[in-house]
């Protein structure tokens, strides 16, 4: 008589070995072709480097960029005849 643990354990291998798919098998080669064609070469030239992508887009850099500076240049321009009258006097006055 077999053992109720052995029917289950022998079971449960049968449901996890399944045949591979041709889609599988053709992804396992081209995988394996990819993997043998890097063999006896160095490392750096194996290894891609990939590109530093900024979280954030460059039109939002730019438009951060307007908001915090633009802020400050429309400040100046509408100080700048202030500025330039207090200039001015001072050098009247030597």
């Amino acid at each position: 008589m077999v053992n109720k643990v052995q029917f289950t354990d022998l079971a449960r291998s049968l449901l996890l070995w399944q045949t591979q798919t041709p889609k599988q098998r053709m992804a396992n080669e081209k995988f394996a072709k990819h993997e043998a064609s890097k063999r006896g070469k160095h490392e750096n030239i194996v290894k891609s480097k990939r590109e530093v992508k900024s979280p954030i887009s460059t039109g939002w850099i730019v438009l951060l960029a307007f908001v915090i500076c633009g802020g400050l240049v429309f400040e100046l321009l509408r100080l700048l005849p202030q500025i330039w009258s207090f200039i001015v006097s001072f050098y009247n006055r030597w």
